[in-house]
């Protein structure tokens, strides 16, 4: 993880089209040659990798194309979920080698069940359409995963640099954050399971299933219900730090507002930190 620049194997997947009708197909074409390769078809596939997208005609052309340079012996196959877009999403898709359906239900949670029913591998990794992932990305989830006692496992994530958002601030920014993960998964490490880098085993999540209405933590809300079968085990290498871009610091202003938010809300609820959670209903809670 660099303090002041992004990893150069990004710029591999860093397209500039604007819109679906923008991407020629010699793209596509080179997609799905690495597609095939990581996606054998005879043989079945161990690991499911489900990608929840909503309008994303153009990112999930990134995300997908970064999973397909993954290096694997894995036998994997990869899902992605229209999420009732009403973009060009479902084209891009359509042209893509790879597995997709359509949720009509607006929602994360609605999204990440269909994929999980639809999945065939023993596993399940969870992944966000517009996140980019390192080519040791599944191997070191799925590593986690195969240890005894584990039901679910979380990954790190860092920003991309953006103007307004230098790297060097963003590097500073992650510290802070994984410093604090490691104080979350003593007691909740639920509030460390993010959609963009998540992994399970199958058999438990059609057990427990996500949240079927659109609220934010739907990835969180599995996480807890998971512990009942196992533990969650925190993935830490940083080849399998998965990138994204700095869009949910962006939606608060500016970074010192972005972060000056963060450092508010972790310190409201650091006491809490200490204390595990109460069995309760994550199908009906809020987030409150």
């Amino acid at each position: 993880m660099s303090a002041f620049s992004n990893p150069e194997w990004l710029s591999n997947f860093k397209y500039p089209y604007e819109k679906h009708e923008d991407i020629p197909s010699s793209v596509f074409d080179l997609i799905n040659k690495n597609l095939d390769k990581v996606q054998p078809k005879d043989r079945e596939p161990l690991v499911s990798v489900v990608v929840a997208a909503w309008n994303e005609e153009v990112n999930i052309l990134n995300c997908i194309a970064s999973l397909s340079r993954t290096k694997t012996k894995i036998p994997l196959e990869i899902i992605v979920v229209n999420n009732n877009s009403t973009d060009r999403t479902q084209e891009t898709l359509d042209k893509l080698h790879i597995t997709s359906c359509f949720q009509e239900i607006q929602g994360w949670g609605p999204a990440r069940q269909l994929g999980l029913e639809k999945a065939k591998g023993k596993y399940v990794l969870v992944a966000d359409a517009d996140c980019f992932y390192p080519e040791n990305w599944v191997d070191e989830m799925v590593n986690g995963l195969k240890e005894p006692g584990v039901a679910c496992v979380y990954g790190r994530y860092s920003f991309i640099s953006e103007p307004g958002y230098p790297r060097w601030k963003l590097f500073l920014l992650e510290k802070m954050k994984d410093g604090i993960a490691e104080l979350r998964h003593l007691k909740r490490p639920y509030l460390n399971a993010f959609g963009m880098s998540m992994g399970y085993v199958k058999e438990y999540g059609l057990k427990v299933g996500y949240v079927m209405h659109k609220i934010r933590g739907e990835d969180g809300r599995m996480c807890f219900d998971l512990m009942q079968f196992g533990k969650v085990k925190q993935i830490k290498s940083a080849k399998a730090r998965v990138w994204t871009g700095p869009r949910s610091l962006q939606r608060d202003g500016d970074f010192t507002q972005a972060l000056k938010i963060r450092i508010v809300k972790e310190i409201r609820r650091f006491s809490s930190m200490f204390v595990p959670h109460p069995p309760h209903d994550t199908k009906t809670s809020t987030n409150d």
